[in-house]
Order: C-alpha cells, then sequence, then structure tokens
C-alpha cells in the first residue's frame, strides 16, 4: 500500500499530494467527494466538490456542497457513476476522524475510503484512491458535531485538495504527452 501524509500547513502541501494523485488520473477519472455540509467536520469533501465545481475541473465531480454525497445517497450515487462511466476510476475525498496529534493531517493512498467507518456505519467502499483530511479526534462523543473543529482548518484543508487536484491532472497531462 503506498500512503502520503502532509500536514495541511506544510508550504508543498498540495504539491506533495499532488505528486501522489497524478498517477490515478486519466481519461477515466470520477472525484467523490464524500460528506455533508450539516456538520463543519463533514463538509471537506462537499467544499473540495464544490470549489473543483467553481474552477471548472476538467472531470466528474460527484459531491458538492448544492448536492451532497452522504450516508444517505451514497448507494444509488456510486449506482448513477457506474452506470453512466463503467470504466470509473475513482478518487475518493472524504473528512476523517483520527488521533490529537493528526489533526490537521492530508493523507493520499492507494485504497478506497471507507465512509462512516470512524462513526461505526456500514457504507460502501468508494474509489482506486483516496484523499482525507483528518478533521477532529476520536476521542469526542459526538464526532464531527463538535463545535471546536474551525471552518478555517476544513476550509484550509480543502483548498489544498482542490489546488493539489488542479496540479495533479495537469502533471498527468505532461506524463502522459511526453511518453
Amino acid at each position: 500500500m503506498s500512503k502520503v501524509k502532509i500536514n495541511y500547513d506544510s508550504p508543498l502541501a498540495y504539491y506533495e499530494l499532488a505528486y501522489f494523485a497524478k498517477d490515478f488520473i486519466n481519461e477515466n477519472t470520477i472525484i467523490v467527494c464524500i460528506g455533508t455540509d450539516k456538520f463543519i467536520g463533514d463538509c471537506l469533501g462537499p467544499l473540495v466538490g464544490t470549489l473543483l465545481k467553481k474552477s471548472n475541473f476538467p472531470l466528474p465531480v460527484f459531491g458538492t456542497l448544492e448536492q451532497p454525497c452522504h450516508a444517505l445517497n451514497i448507494d444509488s450515487t456510486l449506482e448513477k457513476i457506474f452506470k453512466k462511466y463503467p470504466k470509473a476510476n475513482i478518487i475518493g475525498i472524504d473528512a476523517c476522524i483520527g488521533e490529537d496529534n493528526t489533526i490537521g493531517e492530508l493523507q493520499a493512498r492507494d485504497t478506497p475510503i471507507h465512509p462512516g467507518k470512524g462513526v461505526g456505519k456500514s457504507l460502501p467502499s468508494v474509489g482506486n484512491c483516496s484523499i482525507i483530511g483528518i478533521v477532529d479526534s476520536s476521542d469526542g462523543i459526538h464526532l464531527f458535531t463538535q463545535k471546536n473543529i474551525r471552518l478555517s482548518l476544513v476550509m484550509s484543508m480543502s483548498t489544498i485538495i482542490h489546488d493539489a487536484l488542479l496540479h495533479a491532472y495537469y502533471l498527468s497531462k505532461l506524463h502522459n504527452t511526453s511518453v
């Protein structure tokens, strides 16, 4: 398993994520941003999706603030994706909980996301690779709803993931044209 861990306030966080993600982007890539805007901690995915859509990202994006991909519709969203894009190569984006010392960490992996796992839900795995942002610790009783999650943290992490995916797309295009 290949994995990259970067703190969101690292000056080159977007580039390190982009360099990892470029190998997973091709003409069949779909970005699936998981979460809801009902809780600050869980809006990382929809924020990334919204930023990508607003910047006219050239690949299909599912999961925005207006049309989130969350626990109640993830099955139907994935069904719709696989019907419309049978060769879908999915990059999953989601918020995550972790240890206190990992809050603010961005992780990219060559494995799917398991949404809801940290809060005891059994949802389908998403993606051929994934990018997660650790927004809170797992020691709280009210995961993702705690008032100590800063919107500024989630927004900063979302912006970095957005910038990384844009950069990764162009890096993948450069790599594919120079071969």
